[in-house]
């Protein structure tokens, strides 16, 4: 399926630069009941998934997408309040999944808990893509990758474009300065496989939406 990640202007050239998209750490997402969508008033309840978290930390991370690009708050939060990137990748969706929304900590079995391998697949599946209901706006699908070798540079992981995680959309936000020749110096080979638009803001709703005078965009 098709879906978006938002960026900031240095990072998402950077991005198509080095063909690659950075994998989030499980211990440093800005949520902090990221996979403790359970409710843990139970001790052991607390340990278990707490340990959990500690040890799928350890070769897990995230790459983590929106179903849409049209939603302006994404924009504001994710690109650099409108001056940054969008980048639609194609994933299969095998490797990408919804995540649910609940207003509610979702309630443990203890004795599954107990023996994890007695969990069912769209029980392991809610406890792990399950967040609070106002991140709702997000749409958020989402990936878990194997951590591999560290960026020395900068000490983050990476995850390289591919047929997993295959490029087909540019947008450039709003606000952005970035311009066409940017963009396709950026792609450098790529470009011809890549649609790439300028995005503004709706004159109607409270969307963002495709410009269309490409007079605009230089």
């Amino acid at each position: 399926m098709l879906v978006y990640h938002f960026v900031n202007a240095k990072h998402g050239i950077e991005n198509l630069q080095k063909r690659r998209l950075k994998i989030a750490e499980l211990q440093k997402l800005n949520d902090p009941f990221e996979l403790f969508g359970i409710e843990m008033s139970n001790e052991k309840v607390r340990y278990v998934f707490e340990q959990m978290k500690i040890e799928l930390a350890k070769n897990r991370g995230l790459l983590c997408f929106s179903e849409a690009w049209s939603n302006p708050v994404m924009w504001s939060h994710y690109a650099q309040m409108h001056s940054g990137l969008c980048l639609g990748f194609e994933i299969p969706d095998i490797h990408i999944g919804k995540v649910f929304y609940s207003r509610n900590r979702l309630v443990a079995n203890l004795e599954k808990l107990s023996n994890p391998a007695g969990l069912s697949i769209d029980e392991a599946k809610k406890f792990l893509f399950t967040k609070y209901s106002h991140w709702r706006y997000e749409k958020e699908y989402r990936s878990f990758v194997t951590l591999e070798d560290i960026d020395p540079e900068t000490g983050l992981y990476f995850a390289d474009f591919s047929n997993q995680l295959k490029l087909k959309r540019v947008i450039v936000g709003a606000k952005s300065e970035l311009s066409r020749l940017d963009i396709s110096l950026a792609l450098g080979e790529l470009a011809p496989e890549v649609e790439t638009f300028k995005a503004r803001l709706a004159f109607r709703t409270f969307r963002v939406v495709r410009q269309r005078n490409e007079k605009l965009w230089g």
